[in-house]
């Protein structure tokens, strides 16, 4: 069976929850290679969702959004992306214990 692979865009504020996510891991925990690992684990989730973004349940959310928000878990983390125009774009990385209705 051929699998569709959706296009992937990546916005800023995933970009910079990422890089600060490994940046404490490295820095304030002193394990630099659990940084790594989150990074490459990370990126592995995202493009195995890519391939069926739409498997899983829609994330609801109090607040009403103009695209459906979908999650991925990733150890401690949750990204989040939305699908427009057949482009998976991941927009947010959050950290699973705190306030991601607060943060989406």
């Amino acid at each position: 069976m051929e699998r569709h692979k959706f296009p992937i865009r990546v916005l800023p504020t995933y970009e910079a929850d990422l890089e600060a996510a490994a940046c404490y891991i490295r820095d304030v925990l002193n394990n630099q290679t659990a940084a790594e690992e989150l990074v490459r684990e990370v990126e592995r989730a995202i493009h195995k969702r890519a391939e069926h973004p739409f498997l899983v349940k829609p994330y609801l959310t109090r607040k009403k959004r103009k695209n459906t928000y979908y999650s991925i878990y990733v150890g401690n983390y949750t990204v989040f992306y939305v699908v427009i125009d057949n482009i998976m774009e991941v927009r947010r990385l959050i950290y699973s214990k705190r306030d991601i209705e607060r943060i989406l």
